[in-house]
């Protein structure tokens, strides 16, 4: 199986991506479990912990019922970058569960887009910041990024080009 993780700030397109390119790769996506935990932004280190537990659940899972291409619109990197932005904190908690998953590929989503205000997203004014915070957390890793940019058509079809010639092994 070859996982992926879209990733970066805030409305970016993480999971419009995943569900189309679930849809196009007939295989499943692993959504941000956070959406569907929280109305809004005001949440405490239980909150963020439990947000961390069932999104490795959730991956967990998903790891069990496909074979081909596992798409993911988070990891637990996130989850870490949100904690520390909302708490000033980490629960190791979340740095153990980061070590469970591994990742063939990130793809880091630029911040070209226009923001979308909804109830969880309220940091469209620290685009910019944030979008260097998921970079340095990646680089510090040594992981393996591909950064996208470009209007949501370009977005797509930049990775599906590039998960054409993984999953295929075209060099």
């Amino acid at each position: 199986m070859y996982k992926i993780c879209l990733f970066g700030p805030e409305s970016v397109g993480k999971t419009t991506i995943a569900s189309n390119l679930a849809e196009c790769y007939e295989t499943i996506f692993v959504p941000e479990v956070a959406r569907d935990m929280l109305v809004n932004n005001d949440f405490d280190l239980a909150k963020i912990i439990e947000i961390g537990e069932e999104q490795y659940k959730a991956i967990h899972l998903a790891e069990q019922n496909t074979t081909n291409l596992l798409i993911c619109d988070t990891d637990l990197i996130t989850t870490q970058i949100y904690s520390k932005y909302y708490l000033n904190q980490v629960p190791q908690i979340l740095y153990e569960l980061e070590n469970k998953i591994n990742f063939d590929l990130y793809f880091l989503l630029e911040i070209d887009v226009p923001w979308v205000a909804d109830g969880l997203r309220d940091l469209g004014h620290k685009r910019q910041e944030l979008f260097d915070i998921f970079k340095y957390e990646l680089d510090k890793r040594n992981i393996e990024y591909v950064t996208i940019s470009g209007n949501w058509e370009v977005r797509l079809q930049k990775i599906k080009n590039i998960l054409n010639k993984k999953l295929l092994n075209i060099s």
